[in-house]
């Protein structure tokens, strides 16, 4: 049996998706949510939904009764995630899994951003329990991105704060592609992943293919991480979270959120979304 935890999320319903599209038997595949009745389709589909709520321990071991395999996607309480994850290593130990997969952070064991620090304590966490694991470090999603294309259009500028920086994006469909692999397949015990798109993508390049697909100019605006963090604010982020965000592009100048090692298109077996593709898939969603 397998279980994914935040089913219900953007990337948790993908891997559900991906796992009916391998031809895993939906009976065999518990969706553990926090809102059980968010995941009616699923259900309505004879996958199992399970409450789970990384807060509470006891929903977590009902959660995971008879799990395999688990693939825990990591919660989006910034700065409450150490003991919620906890809770969730401790609950899969307590069930014997044979596999829990972590959604951790591209370069987790040598990141210095704010970001990292929380995936890399869950990543101890997780070694600590002598439970099999995976680590999928994931880089950065291209979604981010995308999804703010109206805003560029509408103002001409992809406005952010990582001067040339090459970044190894990835669509989550890719993402989830990789997770949906190892858990249907076999070797993956005890490894980690970096996972980030073939080909490293800078603002410049978004800007600029943005630009050639909507036959509008878009430029990209370079500023500083301070004034990255005002303008966030600006459009209405909370100060803690727009901190952390103008942190992660200066851990971007540092190389922190690029991988060469290949190891999501081996684990998709295709190449990753290219930036023209899901430039493409972007457009599209404005109608």
């Amino acid at each position: 049996m397998i279980v994914v935890t935040g089913a219900t999320g953007q990337l948790g319903s993908i891997v559900i998706e991906d796992l009916l599209a391998r031809g895993v038997p939906a009976g065999e595949i518990v969706a553990a949510v926090r809102t059980p009745e968010k995941a009616a389709r699923f259900a309505e589909r004879g996958v199992q939904v399970r409450h789970a709520d990384y807060n509470d321990p006891a929903s977590l071991a009902t959660a995971f009764e008879g799990a395999d395999k688990i693939l825990f996607i990591s919660g989006t309480d910034v700065g409450q995630r150490e003991p919620q994850h906890r809770n969730v290593v401790e609950a899969a130990r307590a069930a014997g899994v044979g596999l829990l997969a972590y959604t951790s952070i591209l370069n987790a064991d040598t990141a210095k951003l704010v970001l990292a620090g929380e995936h890399q304590a869950t990543e101890a966490f997780i070694r600590e329990s002598g439970v099999p694991f995976v680590f999928l470090r994931n880089g950065f999603y291209l979604d981010l991105y995308t999804s703010s294309f109206a805003q560029n259009l509408e103002h001409g500028a992809i406005v952010d704060a990582s001067g040339d920086a090459r970044l190894s994006l990835a669509t989550r469909a890719d993402f989830a592609g990789a997770a949906a692999a190892v858990l249907t397949g076999e070797g993956h015990e005890n490894k980690a992943y970096e996972l980030g798109g073939d080909s490293a993508v800078t603002m410049t390049d978004l800007a600029a293919e943005l630009s050639r697909q909507s036959g509008r100019t878009v430029e990209y605006r370079d500023i500083t991480a301070s004034e990255y963090a005002a303008f966030l604010v600006s459009v209405g982020l909370p100060q803690p979270a727009a901190d952390v965000y103008a942190d992660s592009r200066v851990g971007m100048l540092r190389g922190e959120l690029h991988t060469e090692t290949g190891d999501l298109s081996r684990l998709l077996g295709r190449p990753t979304t290219s930036l023209a593709d899901a430039v493409a898939a972007g457009l599209k969603q404005l109608g």
